[in-house]
């Protein structure tokens, strides 16, 4: 008689929590950092909000090279570029048929150029991924604010998301005049419709997703507290959009996965104006936005305005290359890699399941523990002594995101003492906490609470 016995690796995995990300959204949250560039009229009038009555002779770059966006943003260490092709002026960087206030009535390349077909070649070239931003506000077509003028921003939406190949995100502005009802004729649902019947992958940014969140502000921090759930219903983009508190939290229970994504420009502006060029960004202002961003279960949409020549300055190129230099020196050692991972609380007593797999670089292996269990740690020993200012933590999210609250201490080399270097609320996708140096033997992360059985796939020590 043949005995069978069941395998502690037959422990089955948690079940999801809640709301959880689609496999489009999962691929969009592991980019973590892409640029934005904001180009068009507003570049060569200086203005932020065109009135959309410009000549369209005024867009006329002399030497517009979108290789050279997508081999800076390469260099810089992006994933991709997202390109305003339409803002709120309604002056379209292809020749849409859709309007008469496009790159094929300007002076450039004799109105034969398309911005778009040019970007879209270039990401193919240096394998980035393309965005675009379609702004519903057109302060230019004459059928705005009419009914007849959804069939148009459909029909804007359907040419761009037809004819430039794979679109990573669309990003709809919720800007609008301020005055009558402009917020309450769009049909969103129909542009949403257009959108994913013709790209079903792709992440659709708004107030309210249903991709991607605005996280609420223009200066690239998500909240200390950051839920990639939200409450949509009864909420639209713009004007209707939840509270920028709201938006920077999100929802602890919210019934739709929406994640945050922080917009912030390198210049005091979005678009490209001489009058900035000694005020970009400092590194350290960077890596400031950095930590309250991709560390905080944010993605970081960074602006790099072109300017007149339709070129990246050199002076924002340099910057991105420091703010790389500065991430690649920060984050270059991780000491997690080098150690050994040890919980007394696994799920199952499982090895598929224990702490070593928080500490292996892979991303679908994970440290769990018992459903019953909200509450547990593990540590993480190093050979030697280590001087560490910096702790990563990631939550598996194909599972939902569950904890609420945990901490991080440091055993200190010499004396033995455990000291707390970190505290805080959500993890999420990745969480990023600085702290001032220490010298240590050991780390430990404690979930302090969870509402469901904490998912820890990977953790790093810098």
């Amino acid at each position: 008689m043949i005995v069978v016995t069941a395998s502690c690796n037959d422990t089955p995995a948690p079940e999801p929590y809640g709301p959880v990300p689609t496999d489009a959204q999962l691929r969009w949250q592991k980019m973590e950092y892409y640029m934005f560039v904001h180009f068009g009229p507003n570049t060569f009038t200086d203005s932020e909000w065109g009135s959309g009555d410009e000549d369209p002779g005024v867009f006329a770059p002399t030497a517009l090279d979108c290789d050279q966006w997508a081999s800076v943003a390469r260099q810089a260490g992006m994933k991709g570029i997202i390109l305003t092709a339409k803002h709120h002026d309604g002056f379209c960087l292809w020749p849409s048929m859709y309007s008469r206030h496009t790159v094929a009535r300007s002076p450039w390349m004799d109105g034969e150029g398309d911005v778009l077909r040019e970007l879209a070649d270039a990401c193919r070239k240096y394998g980035l991924k393309m965005g675009v931003y379609i702004s519903p506000w057109d302060r230019n077509h004459p059928a705005y604010g009419t009914e007849r003028y959804n069939e148009v921003f459909a029909g804007t939406i359907s040419e761009v998301l037809s004819n430039y190949g794979d679109i990573f995100e669309l990003w709809l502005d919720g800007a609008d005049d301020g005055t009558g009802d402009a917020p309450s004729f769009y049909r969103w649902k129909y542009f949403l419709s257009t959108a994913l019947t013709l790209q079903p992958e792709v992440v659709i940014f708004s107030d309210i997703g249903p991709g991607c969140r605005w996280v609420g502000n223009e200066s690239g921090h998500a909240g200390q507290t950051n839920w990639s759930r939200l409450n949509t219903a009864g909420f639209a983009p713009g004007r209707l959009a939840p509270d920028r508190d709201t938006l920077s939290c999100g929802n602890v229970h919210g019934s739709q996965w929406v994640p945050a994504e922080a917009d912030v420009s390198i210049r005091p502006g979005w678009f490209y104006s001489p009058s900035t060029d000694d005020e970009l960004k400092t590194v350290d202002e960077l890596m400031d936005i950095y930590y309250a961003s991709v560390g905080r279960n944010a993605n970081l949409l960074l602006n790099v305005p072109v300017d007149r020549t339709g070129r990246i300055n050199a002076l924002d190129s340099a910057r991105l290359m420091e703010f790389r230099d500065a991430r690649e020196e920060a984050f270059h050692i991780d000491y997690a890699k080098m150690s050994r991972a040890y919980s007394e609380s696994v799920r199952g007593n499982s090895p598929k399941y224990a702490a070593a797999n928080a500490v292996d670089g892979r991303y679908s292996t994970y440290w769990t523990t018992d459903d019953s269990v909200t509450s547990a740690s593990f540590t993480v020993y190093f050979r030697k002594d280590r001087e560490i200012s910096a702790v990563m933590m990631q939550e598996y999210i194909p599972l939902g995101q569950r904890v609420k609250e945990f901490s991080v201490e440091c055993r200190l080399g010499g004396t033995g003492e455990w000291v707390e270097v970190c505290r805080g609320t959500t993890i999420g996708y990745k969480r990023l906490i600085p702290f001032p140096p220490v010298v240590a033997s050991e780390v430990r992360f404690n979930i302090i609470d969870s509402y469901a059985c904490p998912v820890i796939n990977n953790v790093a020590i810098y």
